[in-house]
């Protein structure tokens, strides 16, 4: 049930949220089907204003503030006891009507669930609240007055307005956002922070945490840092990049692969294995932003430059590869497109710039993200210096872990083939003896039979 002004089509619909008081709970597309969708006997059926109605007088109240705005029955409880967080993403079936019965949309109507993001202002405010406190399973009825839903606007033609709208909600499913869409850090939120302003990179950050392996917790701490820096610590790289996304005063949940976790070095200090899957709950107390590029001048980039360029050095010998790119980046920020610089500036940024791709080029090379590192030496070293060794060299390291890395998945996949093709032939082969095995003994018991039978016959005769 998603806000939105204009036509669009399904796939597009979480495309145009709108928070405008005008905009519609989904798509007009959706919310508006074609003629013909809705025959007169459902359109008049009294059996949406008796279920409103005794939703009105039995349902709970689930509104922070006890208004009565959003009312709820539990039509078939659900089968798990959590429910979803603000972020998660959830996956539901609704049927929507008019206090009056009249259907105006159902997702099941198109066999295809709606899915969108819980708590982040993409669906009517009856649907955050009342989402929120389902279990995965759970059916219910929403009764939701005009300010939790479409409110003086309406929603034209189907909604109208001051609508008291009647939902029938299926939660079929939820999972946690995930932060860089690489399944790497998961993020599930149990209290939103207030405003729009994040920690950036560089940020002062002042947070609560508890860090959790295997169910064991092994931290709890209140510390102060800088963001990028917090292996310093003993901080995983993973909640440095998830506070980047985070509200001031939020409490969530991060659950951290190897790669954002302590990786293949694991921490012995926390008697955490290498590649050890990690999960930790972090509450963001203050924090204080770092200056960005243009509020910087050029003798401060310098400065500061010099600083991060020691920084990533040493976490690069410590292997810890992720922390040094994010060193060796801000240099890259501050000094890849300053112009107007006097000689002697340009030659110090100049080196700084060489330098940082360089190192970057190696990290990545660390890191076994080769394209990255050959973009760095091949795109960015030469352009600063053209007859660069160091980065002619890396490159033709690049290049030939490269073409190791996919000849090995060649192989890798090719003996796979070759090994499903095989135990298909062994399974096909062995079927087919338990077939014939099989054959035989029916064929011997139809013998039997036929010759009872024979008997039989003979007898009756």
């Amino acid at each position: 049930m998603m806000r939105g002004g204009r036509r669009a089509s399904r796939t597009r619909a979480l495309e145009l949220l709108t928070l405008s008081p005008a905009s519609c709970l989904l798509s007009p597309q959706l919310c508006c089907s074609s003629p013909g969708t809705m025959t007169t006997d459902e359109a008049t059926k009294p059996e949406g204003e008796v279920q409103a109605a005794a939703l009105a007088e039995r349902g709970e109240d689930i509104t922070p503030a006890q208004d009565r705005g959003v009312l709820k029955i539990i039509k078939r409880p659900g089968n798990d006891d959590e429910s979803p967080m603000i972020g998660d993403k959830v996956y539901v079936h609704y049927k929507g009507k008019l206090a009056n019965g009249k259907k105006f949309d159902s997702s099941r109507d198109r066999n295809e669930p709606f899915v969108f993001s819980l708590g982040k202002g993409q669906v009517i405010k009856a649907w955050d609240i009342g989402v929120a406190t389902m279990k995965k399973g759970e059916v219910c009825y929403l009764l939701c007055k005009p300010e939790y839903a479409y409110g003086a606007a309406g929603s034209a033609p189907k909604i109208p307005s001051n609508a008291t709208l009647f939902f029938e909600v299926e939660l079929l499913d939820f999972k946690g956002e995930d932060l860089f869409e690489d399944g790497g850090i998961i993020r599930r939120i149990k209290r939103k922070g207030e405003g729009y302003s994040n920690p950036n990179e560089g940020a002062t950050v002042e947070i609560h945490l508890e860090g959790f392996c295997g169910g064991t917790r092994f931290d709890c701490k209140d510390v102060k840092f800088v963001v990028g820096e917090g292996e310093d610590h003993d901080i995983p790289i993973g909640i440095d990049k998830a506070l980047e996304k985070m509200q001031r005063g939020e409490h969530c949940v991060l659950y951290l692969g190897p790669r954002y976790g302590f990786g293949e070095a694991g921490k012995p200090k926390y008697g955490i294995q290498a590649n050890a899957e990690l999960v930790y709950e972090v509450t963001l107390k203050s924090f204080e932003k770092a200056k960005e590029s243009w509020e910087m001048d050029t003798k401060e980039k310098l400065e500061q430059a010099a600083i991060v360029k020691e920084k990533g050095t040493m976490y690069f010998k410590e292997g810890k590869y992720l922390q040094a790119v994010i060193q060796y980046g801000k240099i890259v920020s501050w000094l890849e497109m300053e112009y107007g610089l006097s000689e002697k500036e340009s030659k110090a940024s100049d080196s700084f710039l060489l330098a940082a791709f360089l190192n970057l080029a190696m990290c990545y090379l660390k890191l076994r993200e080769y394209t990255k590192a050959v973009e760095c030496c091949d795109k960015k070293v030469l352009e600063v210096n053209p007859q660069n060794k160091a980065a002619r060299s890396q490159i033709s390291v690049c290049q030939k872990k490269t073409k190791e890395h996919n000849e090995r998945d060649r192989r890798i996949y090719a003996n796979m083939f070759t090994k499903f093709a095989e135990r298909d032939a062994k399974e096909a082969a062995s079927k087919t003896g338990v077939e014939k095995e099989a054959e035989k003994a029916t064929c011997a018991q139809g013998l039997e039979t036929a010759g009872a039978g024979g008997k039989e016959a003979e007898g009756h005769v």
